[in-house]
């Protein structure tokens, strides 16, 4: 009987000591937790509702033509200005001949028209030499009249003055209409030269767009467009990912907004990683609402059966470039991003200063190869260049 009774104080020994170190190790966990949260638990907010976002720069068809050639692929890294893909030129090109064509005959008439109002300008002159003499030969003869000369050829004097004065009228209008539509200009800047210089320069622009180009240096994605395919302006063909300029979009509960502010320090780690790489960001701004206010169909709280819910307002997180260059990242992954809230100093909203602008390239610059053809057509046709 002493045995059993020994026996079951000692269970109950063990089951004490169970209970106390059990208790001693929650209490260690709530101090150590406590610690964590007083240090620096309550300075930073986390979300796994976060995904790597970034540009999709569209590559599409500026005019109506067919492919000839691709150069690029999906997965291929490009830079910005290669070469992706060729249009038949065909028809462009014989509407580039048209159009120097076209400059050439309109510089020509313009020349004739200054001729034809340098002959205009001489037609003048000789008319008012002949009516000044005529105005000589009747003044002479009216001073004769009483003596030597008869009235019949006093009158034929007066016929010839108004022949004369008729002759300069003719000459002084057929200048004033040559000269109507090349005055103050010379032949290179005469707006039918003009007109057809733009028609020139227009038709050089859809020659040079049988070239596509890649707009910014990135990734080859969603490319759906085939040789010998026939595609219309503004088709999309494929599309440049520049994954050097990615961001994370994380999406934060309302309640843990209210202490976020532009400039805060983040740290990532990403599903594809794993936690062993953490990438460093910044709060590059907040949204201007909720995804259910930019929805479709946003939310109709004005019912009876009304039931609140925790709204998620998306965050952009600036990544640092170092660190996505040493590990790469694509658009839609999973992240963590964690803020820390500590400083208070930065502002609610993104200044629009910061804002970056992003350029694409359109393809060759051929405003200097337009000009030295301009001015070589109007050389050629006898007109000064400019």
């Amino acid at each position: 009987m002493s045995d059993i009774t020994a026996a079951s104080a000692q269970r109950a020994e063990r089951r004490r000591n169970g209970f106390l170190l059990f208790g001693a190790a929650v209490a260690v966990a709530a101090l150590a937790y406590g610690g964590w949260w007083l240090l620096s638990g309550r300075f930073s907010e986390t979300t796994d509702d976060a995904y790597v976002a970034g540009n999709i720069v569209a590559v599409t068809s500026r005019e109506n033509a067919t492919v000839t050639a691709l150069y690029a692929d999906n997965t291929q890294q490009v830079r910005k200005g290669q070469l992706l893909i060729e249009m038949d030129p065909s028809v462009a090109q014989v509407n580039m001949r048209a159009a120097e064509a076209n400059l050439a005959r309109a510089a020509r008439s313009v020349r004739g028209t200054f001729a034809s109002a340098d002959s205009y300008q001489a037609q003048l002159e000789q008319a008012e030499v002949a009516l000044a003499q005529a105005q000589s030969d009747y003044q002479r003869r009216q001073a004769a009249l009483a003596g030597a000369v008869s009235g019949e050829e006093l009158g034929h004097a007066r016929d010839a003055v108004q022949a004369a004065e008729a002759a300069v009228n003719s000459a002084r209008g057929g200048l004033a209409q040559a000269q109507s539509s090349i005055a103050g200009v010379d032949v290179a800047h005469n707006p039918d030269v003009l007109a057809a210089e733009a028609q020139l320069r227009s038709a050089a622009i859809v020659l040079a767009h049988m070239k596509i180009v890649a707009p910014v240096d990135g990734v080859v994605a969603q490319r759906t467009v085939q040789v010998g395919q026939r595609v219309n302006a503004g088709a999309p063909l494929m599309a440049v990912v520049p994954l050097t300029n990615v961001w994370v979009d994380a999406n934060f509960k309302e309640v843990q907004l209210s202490r976020m502010r532009i400039g805060q320090p983040v740290k990532i780690t990403t599903d594809i990683y794993g936690g062993k790489v953490v990438y460093h960001g910044k709060v590059a701004g907040l949204g201007a609402g909720s995804g259910s206010a930019f929805s479709i169909l946003p939310p109709q709280n004005a019912s009876g059966n009304w039931i609140k819910i925790v709204q998620r307002v998306p965050v952009r997180i600036a990544l640092d470039p170092a660190d996505i260059k040493d590990n790469p990242l694509r658009i839609g992954l999973s992240v963590t991003a964690t803020v820390d809230v500590r400083d208070q100093s930065g502002p609610r909203t993104a200044d629009s200063a910061t804002v970056g602008v992003m350029r694409g390239s359109t393809g060759e610059d051929i405003d200097a190869k337009v000009n030295a053809l301009v001015r070589k057509i109007l050389a050629a046709n006898s007109a000064p260049a400019r």
